[in-house]
């Protein structure tokens, strides 16, 4: 596994981070898996280097930080591993109990501690852009957080640029931390992020995490054109349909296939091979539901595009609307 610096931090995190957003409880999600079927994919990712995690308070509302804590528990010393959290989306009915102010951060950051069951989050993220609370508020409250010691880095995820160079210059004005790290929605059939958001994160020493490299199961290319798929993620998937199925989609796959068909390599090992051959990419956040998939993924570290093969790759891109805000 290789190992590079977050962003212009210190942090040294594995090339690729285990999203964790399919374990917890299946209730919340068809899709989701319970603590024994979690535990040995977290194992197995941790046997083969990775030390990145990325979980959410919203993620089976809670039990995904549950179930992972747990897990962590038994199997890792927490010096080891980078553990990454996000706060924003409602947790209940109460209206402060969502968003980005001082209150619900406050309160958010102690519940996913407890239910991490962990002194510290290494990243902790904000999940979406709070267009109902100042930013000033929302970076005075995380700066006071890191002086307590409760969380070490700031990511951020999924915003216009505009919006996220206004916190980063409003941070360097206060004297306050800045965000070291972007997930952003990113794949070989998104790359609306390349026009703004990777050029200034480029300029600004950010740290770039895409969220859904595999374009939530799309490019795994088991979906028909016309059709939902037959994976139970595709089944209860709501956003995929809202965020892919368009028939330059479908063009830009048929071509991910030509060319992994010529690799022999599958059509996710490529996808996730053209996100880590942008040098501007730190780790991809990838969800598996079991070991087998894990290891195809981590195949995908070896393989090198040339020009000619990233030319063909994006050849039949067609620009979308700004989608996954």
């Amino acid at each position: 596994m290789e190992y590079v610096n977050l962003g212009s931090s210190g942090l040294k995190v594995s090339r690729i981070c285990l999203g964790t957003l399919t374990f917890g409880d299946p209730g919340w999600r068809s899709y989701i898996l319970d603590e024994d079927h979690s535990r040995p994919i977290i194992i197995r990712a941790i046997e083969q280097g990775i030390n990145f995690f990325d979980t959410a308070d919203m993620y089976s509302l809670g039990e995904s930080e549950k179930v992972i804590g747990r897990i962590f528990k038994d199997v890792v010393r927490r010096e080891d591993i980078v553990i990454a959290s996000k706060v924003f989306f409602p947790m209940s009915d109460d209206p402060n109990d969502r968003g980005l102010s001082r209150k619900h951060i406050f309160r958010s950051v102690h519940r996913s501690l407890r239910r991490l069951d962990t002194d510290y989050i290494d990243l902790y993220q904000i999940h979406r852009w709070d267009d109902e609370t100042p930013i000033e508020e929302t970076l005075s409250a995380l700066n006071d957080l890191i002086s307590m010691g409760k969380i070490r880095y700031l990511g951020a995820s999924s915003m216009y640029a505009w919006q996220f160079a206004k916190a980063q210059y409003t941070a360097d004005l206060f004297g306050w931390p800045r965000f070291i790290s972007m997930q952003n929605h990113y794949n070989l059939i998104y790359r609306e992020e390349e026009r703004e958001m990777i050029p200034f994160c480029q300029a600004e020493g950010v740290g770039i995490l895409p969220w859904s490299p595999l374009a939530r199961g799309f490019l795994a290319g088991n979906r028909p054109r016309k059709g939902e798929g037959e994976t139970k993620r595709s089944k209860d998937d709501a956003l995929a349909a809202h965020l892919y199925y368009r028939d330059s989609d479908y063009d830009v796959l048929e071509q991910l296939m030509e060319i992994a068909n010529q690799r022999k390599v599958t059509t996710i090992q490529l996808a996730l091979a053209w996100l880590l051959n942008k040098p501007y990419v730190t780790a991809p956040i990838v969800g598996v539901r079991n070991v087998v998939q894990l290891d195809q993924l981590l195949e995908a570290l070896k393989i090198k595009l040339d020009d000619d093969e990233l030319i063909s790759l994006e050849k039949r891109y067609q620009a979308h609307p700004i989608l996954g805000h």
